[in-house]
């Protein structure tokens, strides 16, 4: 029996190993095409989160191999619209990352584009940050400061939640 092979199915998942690679030798942990955000170790997630020592490497590497731009060693090589639409594309994950870890320690009850693997949030990012970006996450109800957040205007609410990040990087860093 013949087998027909998707030349770029295969491609694409070459692409993605290739892109995890060095995750899974940093962080131990099994990354695939599905991988989600909350399919994430804490762990791996605030190392991400804090934006610093190589976690801005690992996020530029996974961009940059599944968008067949060379490896995250080589970012600085890039020209300088491809090197900002990397940029763009870091801080779109930084943003879902973060928000991840505030769902997490329960601060969040969801945010926009939880729902889509890393690898959909990269190639797919054109078509869904635009959308993503223009929703704002939902705290839960039974956070401490929802009534302020419940209070203030669709517009302010988004800087509530930006507002945050400090605290969050202090509570990721306990």
């Amino acid at each position: 029996m013949r087998r027909v092979i998707d030349l770029q199915e295969e491609r694409e998942l070459i692409a993605v190993k290739r892109a995890f690679r060095n995750w899974v030798n940093r962080f131990h942990e099994d990354f695939g095409p599905e991988t989600r955000l909350g399919d994430i170790s804490l762990e791996t997630l605030s190392f991400l989160a804090r934006g610093k020592e190589n976690g801005t490497f690992y996020l530029y590497e996974l961009i940059m191999e599944i968008k067949n731009l060379g490896s995250g060693f080589q970012f600085n090589e890039l020209p300088p619209k491809q090197k900002m639409a990397v940029i763009d594309q870091y801080l779109f994950l930084l943003d879902r990352i973060r928000f991840e870890c505030m769902k997490r320690l329960g601060w969040l009850q969801a945010y926009p584009g939880e729902e889509f693997p890393l690898v959909i949030l990269v190639t797919e990012y054109d078509r869904l940050a635009p959308g993503l970006q223009a929703n704002i996450p939902l705290l839960r109800e039974d956070h401490p400061d929802y009534h302020n957040f419940a209070a203030i205007s669709t517009y302010d609410k988004e800087a509530f939640v930006r507002k945050m990040i400090p605290r969050l990087m202090r509570a990721l860093e306990d």
